[in-house]
């Protein structure tokens, strides 16, 4: 199975792959979350809160269910 952003512990980065729902991908490409772009995921808040993650420099906000959509190439 693939891994999304919201399988990244805090700290580990990743690539994006694309996408695994067709639902938010508008958004995520209007908030630069583009394929081949490096991710961070910076922290996960309590309480199944959004993660918090960095693409290319700039800081967003997710939801858990967008985070688990978002899939990345598998490490090397």
């Amino acid at each position: 199975m693939a891994k999304s952003v919201a399988d990244l512990k805090p700290g580990e980065k990743g690539i994006i792959r694309g996408f695994g729902c067709k639902k938010h991908i508008l958004k995520l490409l209007e908030m630069g979350c583009l394929p081949d772009s490096e991710v961070m995921l910076k922290f996960k808040a309590p309480f199944r809160g959004p993660f918090y993650i960095s693409v290319e420099g700039n800081e967003i906000a997710i939801r858990r269910g967008v985070a688990r959509n978002i899939l990345l190439y598998p490490k090397k």
